[in-house]
């Protein structure tokens, strides 16, 4: 029996928002270091630049980012990679595990929509016209919604795995 191994980089398209955070927090620091520079700020003023230096780094590269699809015989590990250098598992799901799977604007998701008790997690590239599809997933304490964007060959695979619970409808 061979083992089905499938790899999907989705690229997600940065929002308006994260856009104008992104740019806000360039010029907080641009503003910071050139009143540090033409002021008599001191010590103050350096720390404020080494604070907005430190929030550059760690904030600007989480608003690129990309999320690959690892899909190895029913199971489904997703990482987020954030500005094409640091990469982050942030969600392993085995098929087993399935409740319901289906596309995201389908009405066999009608009763898991409005449950409060279900985190959710959008791993998609948040480009409408990409093809979604919404899995809710049992977990140990609480149910999860994933939101991503599978390939025939995924689709395929789970639908073979767990027929009961993939609707490709």
């Amino acid at each position: 029996m061979s083992d089905l191994y499938t790899e999907i980089i989705v690229k997600r398209i940065t929002p308006f928002k994260d856009k104008a955070l992104k740019f806000l927090l360039i010029a907080a620091t641009v503003l910071a270091v050139l009143a540090s520079l033409f002021t008599p700020l001191g010590i103050i003023g350096f720390l404020i630049v080494v604070a907005f230096l430190i929030a550059d780094y760690f904030l600007l590269p989480t608003f690129d980012l990309e999320f690959e699809y690892l899909y190895v015989n029913g199971e489904l590990d997703v990482d987020k990679i954030m500005s094409r250098q640091k990469r982050k598992r942030v969600l392993s799901v085995d098929v087993k595990e399935l409740e319901i799977m289906a596309p995201s604007e389908s009405h066999a998701l009608d009763s898991y929509n409005n449950r409060q008790n279900i985190k959710t997690y959008n791993f998609s590239s948040l480009d409408p016209q990409h093809k979604t599809y919404t899995m809710i997933v049992k977990g140990d304490k609480e149910m999860k919604r994933v939101i991503f964007e599978p390939n025939e060959v995924i689709l395929k695979d789970m639908k073979r795995i767990a027929p009961r619970e993939v609707n490709l409808y």
